[in-house]
């Protein structure tokens, strides 16, 4: 188990624990060239560089959060700035919450983003 399976058992309300789990399985199981790591004691995703990171909310839920969030034209009616600069998020409130397809073309942007910038 790595560091972010083990933080992600560790998390007491069952809820975040489980759309963690699922996030985290759908991430790296749709897109394999992602690697995980904790960070600033959060789950980070990266191909190139940080595309994403799932925030547990502190007044629940969990936020999906991108590095240039601002910067992904497919579906930006699901991501929030909520006042930030670069990044943008999805809050989640529960797994029924998430839809496959849309959040799979939003990382694919975010990784093709990713790219471009580092190319």
């Amino acid at each position: 188990m790595n560091d972010v399976e083990l933080y992600i058992h560790s998390r007491e309300d069952d809820s975040i624990r489980e759309l963690l789990f699922y996030l985290h399985d759908f991430i790296l199981l749709q897109h394999p060239s992602m690697t995980s790591r904790l960070r600033y004691k959060i789950p980070f995703y990266d191909v190139l560089s940080w595309i994403c990171y799932l925030n547990p909310l502190k007044k629940g839920g969990l936020e999906l959060v991108f590095l240039h969030g601002q910067k992904i034209s497919s579906h930006g009616e699901y991501l929030q700035s909520r006042g930030r600069k670069m990044v943008s998020g999805i809050i989640f409130l529960n797994v029924s919450d998430i839809n496959e397809t849309i959040l799979g073309e939003i990382i694919q942007e975010a990784i093709i983003i990713d790219e471009l910038i580092k190319s």
